[in-house]
């Protein structure tokens, strides 16, 4: 997931998606309404994906909070990020237990929630692995695999005979089958046919 194009501008609530940027000036598209409007250099503005939280450890990426939310949530969104103060500190020490007291305040645990629900209800939420990938992709390499021994059971099915011999030489075992007397009526005719043969000794003896 990239969070490198969108944005937090100070002084303005919600987040924005950077749309084009020119030498002073950056357009933006709010999350909330689509609008867009003109954010000039002397705003600050801040990418989700180089802000972190602090912890008492290192400080953990904002979009591995996010992912930790994800995840226990279900993809759900959170709860209002406008609730009382005692539910929204016991619910994000469960979400990063340990983050520093000292140094996340609770405006910026209202605003993580505020985000993390905006983008949730967005659908700008991703945390798909590339990995994950891979097994329906040997899926549909192993689909065409299996449809060949299919076809050539429904062969065997319809031919009832030996599976290597039928379906090389279907058309050759019902041309037999068909005309099973005629190996008679051929020796017949040719018993017919066989007096020039007789006739050549003759000739022979005439020589």
């Amino acid at each position: 997931m990239d969070l490198t194009k969108i944005v937090s501008i100070s002084g303005k609530s919600g987040l924005f998606k950077v749309v084009s940027q020119g030498k002073n000036v950056v357009i933006v598209e709010s999350l909330a309404d689509q609008k867009r409007f003109p954010a000039f250099g002397h705003e600050k503005m801040s990418s989700l994906e180089e802000i972190s939280v602090f912890t008492t450890g290192e400080d953990r990426p904002l979009k591995e909070v996010f992912k930790t939310f994800y995840e226990k949530l279900e993809g759900k969104a959170a709860m209002d990020p406008k609730s009382e103060t005692g539910v929204l500190l016991k619910f994000f020490g469960e979400m990063v237990p340990d983050f520093d007291h000292e140094k996340v305040y609770l405006s910026d645990i209202r605003k993580m929630i505020s985000w993390y629900n905006l983008l949730t209800e967005q659908k700008l939420l991703d945390f798909t692995e590339a990995g994950e990938d891979k097994p329906a992709e040997q899926a549909e390499q192993e689909a065409p695999q299996a449809s060949e021994p299919e076809e050539i059971a429904v062969a065997g099915e319809e031919t009832k005979k030996p599976a290597v011999k039928t379906g090389k030489n279907n058309q050759p075992e019902k041309r037999e089958k068909e005309p099973a007397p005629e190996p008679a009526n051929l020796t017949e005719e040719t018993k017919g046919k066989a007096k020039p043969p007789r006739k050549a000794p003759r000739t022979k003896k005439q020589e």
